[in-house]
């Protein structure tokens, strides 16, 4: 059975999304690859859609995951969304800030070691060459002569000063679900936008329906649509990017018409050239 929810790439569907304990595990626990069995969104958004030409939505996780050996580790995780393509110093200011603060230290060493960090990125828009749809970036220790160095534990100071990166190209998703992943993240599948409004999606419910997880998710969405608060946040933010597309186009087109000017004025100077060339 096909049903619609809410297009989570909008800013006001994703944090709905996100603010459920349940999906934020579900959805952070495929992406690290690793089970977080706590998750704790941080007191502090930064949605700049208000004031600035880009929309960026970034949200902190405090996740506390289990690792391999049966250990458990607190990260922190800084997730960023964006619809349009952007210059990556966006992203190293937001990162820069969270290094920056003193709330992401370890409270162990009283101050002296930061919390390890993923930095997590939600794009609207293709990276490169790369075809897969989810990219890992990460860090790895050398010695002189390149050789890997393997250490048992991580070692606190060289996680304080590096991070490993994730990064997912929407666009890449177009109806591919190979692993977990990628059936989590189907539901930003923008292939998938009902034809008469792009803030809903049309899904196949039938695709989930021995996955509770999933099937959680999908509630949630439909929830999204039905609430009128997030309603109207979704209409502000279309009229944001019509703004931003009408502006864009207001500005091609002076372009046009100055370099078209600009044309004209260099043959006029080239006319009175020859003119002046022929009276000489």
């Amino acid at each position: 059975m096909m049903i619609y929810v809410a297009n989570p790439l909008y800013d006001a569907v994703f944090k709905y999304m996100m603010e459920d304990e349940r999906i934020a595990k579900t959805l952070l626990s495929a992406l690290l690859q690793k089970t977080v069995i706590a998750v704790e969104m941080r007191r502090h958004e930064y949605p700049n859609i208000a004031r600035d030409a880009i929309s960026m939505f970034r949200v902190d996780f405090a996740a506390t995951v289990l690792e391999d050996d049966g250990s458990k580790n607190l990260i922190l995780i800084e997730l960023q969304k964006t619809w349009l393509e952007t210059e990556t110093l966006r992203f190293r200011q937001y990162l820069a800030v969270q290094y920056n603060n003193k709330e992401n230290m370890r409270k162990e060493t009283k101050g002296k070691y930061a919390l390890p960090t993923v930095a997590v990125y939600l794009l609207g828009h293709n990276v490169g060459q790369f075809t897969e749809p989810v990219i890992y970036a990460r860090h790895k220790i050398y010695d002189y002569e390149g050789n890997e160095v393997h250490q048992e534990e991580p070692d606190p100071f060289v996680e304080s000063l590096q991070h490993d990166s994730i990064i997912v190209q929407i666009p890449r998703l177009r109806g591919r679900v190979n692993n977990r992943l990628e059936k989590i993240l189907s539901v930003f599948d923008q292939s998938q936008i009902y034809p008469d409004d792009q803030r809903m999606l049309e899904l196949d419910e039938n695709k989930y329906g021995d996955d509770a997880e999933m099937t959680h998710i999908l509630h949630r969405l439909q929830s999204a649509a039905a609430n009128p608060d997030i309603r109207n946040r979704m209409n502000a933010e279309d009229e944001f990017f019509q703004a931003l597309e009408d502006r864009d186009t207001t500005i091609m087109t002076q372009k046009k018409e100055l370099e078209k000017q600009k044309a004209a004025i260099e043959e006029q100077k080239a006319a009175i050239k020859e003119q002046d060339a022929a009276l000489e």
